[in-house]
């Protein structure tokens, strides 16, 4: 099979679909790769790197539209991009459909096959090509809030950590899934006062088991959250409800009761984001204020750290990629309920629930298409 991957053209990402040890093993199952010339550079690798292992080096993206079967990308297609693609193409790669109508429109008129990586299941009901990048940008969330804290980025003046003789800042981590419990581990480290927050007691009390006394777990119905918000130093937003738009935890209202110069780290936002006054930044603009409160709400977190990202990304999204090349899309979807539940729009119509409900548009399950 033709596996395309075009450089991604989303405003400062640096990652790219596969890597080169990625496509030595697509080669070696005999699948033809093209990349995009000098597409992999930002994550460091070169055409020279991806020329090495079998890799067809191609000039334009209009050209790898046109040859490839399948298009493995890392971030959404741009308008531009959808005006590429064909008929009965499959689209491999993140799409978060539900907070992108214009996008889900596009791709309904393409009739193409889009089978996006975070609505992909395992057989506990996780995510785990979504897991990845979420350990990324749970990591980096308390890495960008710290350096949003510092008072010439406008924060508070505050070292998450404290010093001695000095109080620790209040990280409040909204999501005990696999966002919060890697900003606990980064926010834990620094030693801050972290509490997170979860409708599940049973998730709630597996994170005290990992973490111990270093963090205070909080039932979200227990909790007064707006207290819980208004003490707050650093708010991490990582709640996520699969394929649908995140619920609004956070309201304008308990954004006027924060202290000036506290800081919002929206990890949702590719979900909409679960604060009420949230909206998409870049990493070129990562921040803006309302209320004297600092909201970093980057869309594409993990394209800042583009190798580590890449690499992470490809252990999981290879092995769905390789059945697919290997014995076509029919075969692999029906066969497999996981990789079923990560068909999002089939030749114009849509076949995930939660994109459906969230753009209010028709429904119709996957297998009656299939």
């Amino acid at each position: 099979m033709i596996i395309g991957v075009p450089k991604e053209i989303k405003l400062q990402e640096h990652r790219i679909g596969l890597t080169p040890e990625s496509v030595k093993v697509l080669v070696k199952r005999n699948h033809e790769v093209l990349i995009e010339s000098n597409g992999g550079l930002g994550a460091g690798f070169t055409n020279e790197d991806y020329l090495k292992v079998g890799a067809k080096i191609i000039n334009t993206p209009k050209e790898i539209f046109k040859k490839a079967e399948i298009i493995v990308k890392v971030k959404e297609p741009q308008m531009n991009e959808v005006n590429m693609i064909r008929e009965g193409q499959i689209i491999y790669t993140y799409l978060h459909l539900a907070a992108a109508k214009e996008l889900a429109l596009g791709l309904i008129n393409s009739k193409s096959i889009c089978i996006a990586y975070e609505t992909v299941t395992d057989d506990d009901g996780r995510l785990p090509l979504l897991a990845p990048m979420s350990a990324v940008a749970g990591r980096m969330s308390i890495q960008a809030g710290a350096h949003c804290l510092e008072k010439n980025q406008k924060g508070r003046g505050l070292l998450i950590g404290g010093a001695p003789g000095v109080e620790s800042a209040n990280v409040v981590i909204l999501g005990g899934g696999v966002v919060g419990e890697n900003a606990a581990i980064i926010a834990t480290g620094m030693r801050g006062k972290v509490f997170v927050v979860d409708k599940s007691k049973k998730r709630l009390e597996e994170l005290h088991k990992q973490f111990g006394d270093k963090i205070i777990p909080a039932e979200s119905d227990k909790t007064d959250l707006k207290k819980l918000i208004s003490e707050c130093d650093l708010l991490v937003g990582g709640v996520l409800i699969p394929g649908a738009e995140a619920p609004k935890l956070v309201t304008k209202e308990m954004i006027k009761t924060m202290k000036r110069g506290s800081v919002i780290v929206d990890v949702a936002i590719d979900q909409g984001g679960c604060v009420e006054t949230s909206k998409p930044t870049t990493h070129a603009n990562p921040t803006y204020m309302v209320d004297e409160v600092v909201h970093y709400c980057v869309a594409n977190m993990p394209g800042g750290v583009p190798r580590t990202s890449t690499m992470a990304l490809n252990k999981a999204t290879l092995p769905l990629l390789l059945k697919l090349a290997d014995q076509g899309y029919k075969k692999t979807l029906t066969e497999n309920k996981n990789f079923l539940a990560g068909l999002n729009i089939y030749r114009g119509e849509i076949t995930h629930k939660g994109v459906s409900d969230a753009l209010n548009l028709k429904y119709t399950p996957a297998l009656e298409l299939l």
